[in-house]
């Protein structure tokens, strides 16, 4: 494992390659993480036949699960280890096949051990989707890159 940069773009930019490297999830449903910074992240997926549920709209359980990524991209940014302790997830409107979905995250607390942070989901039209709040719990002396 590569030194972990001190500038904190370069980074976060190192964090999101090592996650997602590993991250099985996010390739099985063609995500992508488009923009990370120090506490900020955002993710695409294209909403794809496969994950329309039984009324042809796509599966809340895939938009709360590309906003998780926003989030987890967003609060390991400054490279701690750092994982979800819960979440929170309001569906607003539908996400329909073809539609190409941003998930935009930035952590708005982090004290000690725990972090909360704020996630939106649009659609390529700029309507909102959901809006997600997740809590973190920080890993001590566990850095995401070594």
């Amino acid at each position: 494992m590569s030194e972990a940069s001190t500038d904190p773009q370069a980074l976060a930019e190192q964090v999101r390659d090592t996650m997602f490297a590993n991250d099985a999830a996010a390739h099985a449903l063609g995500m992508a993480v488009t923009a990370v910074g120090p506490g900020q992240a955002t993710v695409a997926m294209t909403v794809r036949p496969d994950m329309l549920n039984g009324f042809g709209i796509c599966h809340g359980g895939l938009i709360a699960t590309l906003a998780d990524a926003a989030f987890a991209y967003a609060c390991n940014s400054d490279n701690q280890m750092t994982v979800a302790s819960g979440f929170d997830v309001e569906l607003l409107a539908s996400g329909r096949a073809g539609d190409r979905l941003l998930a935009t995250g930035r952590v708005v607390s982090q004290a000690g051990r725990l972090g909360l942070c704020d996630i939106e989901v649009h659609n390529q039209r700029g309507e909102r989707v959901a809006v997600f709040r997740g809590r973190s719990y920080r890993m001590k002396g566990k850095p995401v890159v070594g």
